[in-house]
């Protein structure tokens, strides 16, 4: 494939809502936001995307228009291949197109899973869920995140981070000073993250497997 290796800087855009798609991204290292912006409140991010996964996907539904606005959340590198190149890598490679499609849906099992620990999972929850995330991505490095940005991720109060981050660091599952975000223990992340977190990792290895007569 016609790849050229790039950075990925903290607050790039990638993607821009119901815009033409340029590129497709592979992250290397580091990780992106998808994020919908309601008029009257704060962004809300969807999903995480780091080096499981890739943005510019709906290309290979044929569509030219990006679904969602992406933006660096993780600095790092990522592997860049423009639209019409990739456009014709995967009309000439059928494992490709499955493997695009594949991955859009567990990209759409990810996505309602998120909507769902949304509506229905407290502050807590969907921070502990996040951090693991966001920890996976990270490729276990210590987070530098601000309660200013995780509320902006969360879509609540920084207060409401402030409290929840307080929860975890007394429970001794993180330490968190000025900013800074070092992960204790992920095994009480997970037990606090509800089943949200889990549901995301099997949709992932379930749902990327070959299965007989699936193309």
């Amino acid at each position: 494939m016609h790849c050229e290796t790039v950075p990925l800087q903290f607050g790039d855009l990638l993607e821009k809502k119901d815009t033409a798609v340029q590129n497709v991204y592979f992250p290397l290292s580091g990780f992106a936001s998808l994020v919908i912006k309601v008029v009257g409140h704060k962004s809300l991010e969807l999903h995480l995307i780091g080096n499981e996964g890739m943005l510019g996907a709906e290309l290979a539904l044929g569509s030219g228009l990006a679904p969602h606005t992406s933006e660096v959340q993780g600095s790092g590198t990522a592997l860049r291949i423009s639209a019409p190149d990739f456009i014709t890598q995967i009309e000439s490679s059928p494992a490709l197109r499955g493997l695009c499609n594949r991955y859009i849906y567990v990209l759409v099992v990810q996505l309602a899973q998120s909507i769902a620990c949304n509506c229905f999972h407290d502050v807590s929850q969907r921070l502990a869920r996040w951090l693991l995330m966001t920890h996976d991505r990270a490729n276990g490095k210590d987070l530098e995140l601000t309660h200013a940005f995780l509320a902006t991720m969360l879509g609540v109060r920084r207060s409401a981070v402030t409290i929840a981050a307080g929860n975890l660091q007394q429970q001794q599952l993180i330490v968190y000073s000025r900013g800074h975000i070092r992960l204790l223990s992920r095994y009480g992340l997970e037990e606090v993250a509800c089943e949200c977190y889990a549901a995301g990792v099997e949709a992932y290895e379930s749902g990327l497997h070959l299965h007989p007569n699936v193309a």
